[in-house]
């Protein structure tokens, strides 16, 4: 059952086509430096603006309800909530959602 090299690579180089591996691949490192550009903005801009109508120099940071310092659990959430609707609104405006089609 053993196969040889050149019959090996052409199944890699089938598979990766078949499955889409490489538009995964750009998707993951894309969606990896959106990720940043997004947690900056709200670490630069959303947590100093939520600062300022608080009235803490540290944002949501030191924000807490009694015992429970939820601060950075709001800041995470505002991060994925506004990486989730980039994602939503650049998949509806390139139309990617005819690529996902079952295969017939």
């Amino acid at each position: 059952m053993l196969t040889t090299p050149k019959k090996a690579f052409a199944g890699f180089v089938t598979f990766v086509r078949e499955r889409g591996v490489m538009g995964l691949a750009i998707g993951f490192i894309l969606g990896s430096a959106v990720q940043k550009v997004v947690t900056a903005f709200v670490n630069d801009i959303v947590n100093p603006f939520a600062g300022l109508l608080l009235g803490r120099a540290d944002g949501f940071k030191s924000f807490a309800i009694g015992p429970f310092l939820i601060g950075d659990f709001l800041a995470v959430m505002i991060d994925f909530l506004i990486l989730a609707a980039i994602i939503y609104f650049v998949f509806k405006a390139l139309r990617l959602e005819r690529l996902d089609k079952p295969k017939e």
